[in-house]
Order: structure tokens, then sequence, then C-alpha cells
């Protein structure tokens, strides 16, 4: 009688930790944090695949500290996270775009050394539309140098001291993707185990990618030099595609995968640019340059700026290393 092996499956968190010889965080005790976003984003994909059944789409009436109005699986997306990663005993804050304030959850001891940050449901506004959207995280070591009663001091840090980021993406399948300094590794949610599985390790992007993303209808507020690359791209010469869902998430997953550059420019109603930087920006841009790809306010890598408040925006282009480049030649 023949028997039939099981395919051999590998976890996010057995993923990390067969990287101990190379990454300092590769911990049992790391993994613990991981399993907490992991389990987190399994329970927010149950909720939206059910959203209209459970009637949880639309808006609660109110907005949050961005201004913005605050739908009901926001609510619900945010909470999870902050229940799934409250009790893990190795993190110390907790920051999220729909809150004005950190969430302490313990001292900046050795237990308590992490600071997760994240975007609980971006795109959620896309909802309705049964549009791709998605959460994005970054994971910050507490900085030893800074007081503990300083939590801004701890939150308030640039990109490029990131321990690990990454962002998840549902769709008609639920992807992770994530880094911890060590190449890109994908993952996709099996419904049947209800675990994430290896799909793909050492993700790279494309270095180049005949398509762009933007919203056009912004295109005269943009500063002349987007205008301009606005413009060549639109010629026959240039040959490019245009592309834009309207959720960073699902449009930057897309540029992973394919190519092309994201842009979210400053208008002269957003000067500042409108994503936020810590937890938009930085985690996405730390994931782009482990896959090979750049990222750029327009004029310095978005990695290497100080962030100066817990919500502050920044403009955006992301994407394949020419293209990247090719925008910012436009600019000079």
């Amino acid at each position: 009688m023949k028997t039939t092996e099981m395919p051999f499956i590998k976890t996010v968190e057995r993923h990390f930790l067969e990287r101990k010889g190379h990454n300092p965080h590769a911990t049992t005790e790391f993994c613990w944090l991981l399993s907490g976003i992991t389990l987190a984003t399994k329970i927010i994909a149950s909720q939206i695949q059910r959203a209209g059944l459970l009637e949880i789409v639309g808006e609660t009436g109110q907005t949050n500290v961005q201004g913005e109005e605050v739908q009901k699986l926001d609510v619900i997306a945010n909470e999870t996270l902050v229940r799934c990663l409250g009790y893990r005993g190795n993190i110390g804050l907790l920051v999220s775009e729909e809150d004005e304030e950190p969430h302490v959850i313990q001292d900046a001891t050795e237990s308590g050394k992490y600071t997760v940050l994240f975007d609980p449901l971006d795109g959620s506004s896309n909802i309705n539309a049964n549009v791709n959207i998605g959460t994005i995280f970054s994971v910050l070591q507490r900085d030893p140098k800074v007081e503990d009663k300083n939590v801004m001091g701890h939150v308030l840090q640039p990109g490029y001291k990131q321990v690990a980021a990454g962002y998840v993406v549902y769709g008609s399948s639920t992807v992770l993707a994530y880094t911890a300094g060590y190449g890109v590794h994908m993952f996709t949610l099996d419904p049947s185990i209800g675990a994430f599985v290896l799909a793909q390790e050492n993700v790279k992007m494309p270095t180049s990618g005949k398509i762009y993303s933007v919203n056009e209808a912004n295109s005269r507020k943009f500063p002349v030099g987007v205008q301009k690359y606005l413009d060549w791209v639109k010629t026959d010469e240039a040959g490019y595609s245009s592309r834009y869902i309207g959720s960073l998430v699902a449009d930057f997953h897309r540029t992973l995968i394919r190519g092309g550059v994201f842009m979210y420019p400053p208008t002269k109603k957003a000067p500042n640019g409108k994503l936020r930087l810590l937890y938009e920006a930085n985690p996405l841009a730390f994931v782009a340059e482990q896959a090979g790809g750049v990222a750029s306010d327009g004029h310095q890598r978005i990695l290497d700026k100080q962030p100066q408040a817990m919500h502050e925006r920044t403009p955006l282009i992301i994407g394949s290393k020419n293209e990247v480049e090719k925008v910012l030649s436009f600019l000079k």
C-alpha cells in the first residue's frame, strides 16, 4: 500500500527562526511577536470576507486623528491588532494610525524592548467597492539611550533602524510579505490549516517596469517636475501604462511583483505629502529596498528621514530602481 507524503509546510515563524545565524533578532521571543501580527491579520481577513454578512461595512460617523472618516472595519482591525499584540511580553509600545497617542504596554525593560507601528487597514474607504485593502506594520527596537519616560523618543526613529517590516494584502488570496533585513519573503494564507505558508523566498522587484501609478486627477497640483514626468510617460516613445488602484498596499504589491513606480507627490493642498512616514512609507520603503527597489520623498531616501511627529506625513516615490531614478531626474 502506497503512502502519500505530506507536503512540507514552512510558516512565517519557522522561516524567520531559520535565519538565526544571520539576524540577532531571529529568536523564539521575536517569533512570539510575529505570531501576534499573523494572528491579528488572520482575524482581520476573516472579518473582511464576512463584512457584508456581519453588517460591518460602512462608516461609524466619526473621524480619526488624521481627519478621515472612520470605517467600522477600521475600528475592528485596530482593536484586533492592539489586543493580539498587547499581551506579547516583548512589546513595550504600540503605535497605530487610528490613535492619537501610543499605547504604552510596559516599560522599556529587556522584555518590553520592541515597538510595533501599524496602519491597521490601509485603503479602508475602498471596502464597499470590494477593492484590495491591507495592513502595514513596522517593528523598531526601543532605543536604550532614550529615557524610558520619553515615549516619543522611542517612536520617532528613522526608518533605517527598523528591525522588521511588512504588509498583508487582503484580496483573492491573503498574502503576507515581510523583511527583517535579509531579503523579502512572501507567504499565502492557507485557510484549510489557518497558517501563512511560504510561497516565495527572496522576492526581487524588477529593476524596470513600464507601469506608473498615481492619482492623475491631482496632476495640475503636483510639482512641475512631476507634471513633466507625467507628460513624458504618455508619449509613444516612452510606452508606459497607467495602473492606479487607490489602495497603497495593493498598488505597492503590484509594483513589487511586476515593477514600475508608485507616486504620491506633494500638492498645493498637502505640501508635505499625504502618506504617513512611520507606518506607511517607512515599512514599505524597507521592503522595497530589500527587494532591490528605491523609495524617496523626491529629495532624500525615505529611510534616512528623521521623524518629527508620530503622524508625520511625507511624499512618496517608490518602486523599481530605474523607474524611481527616472522620476527623480525630472524633479532635478
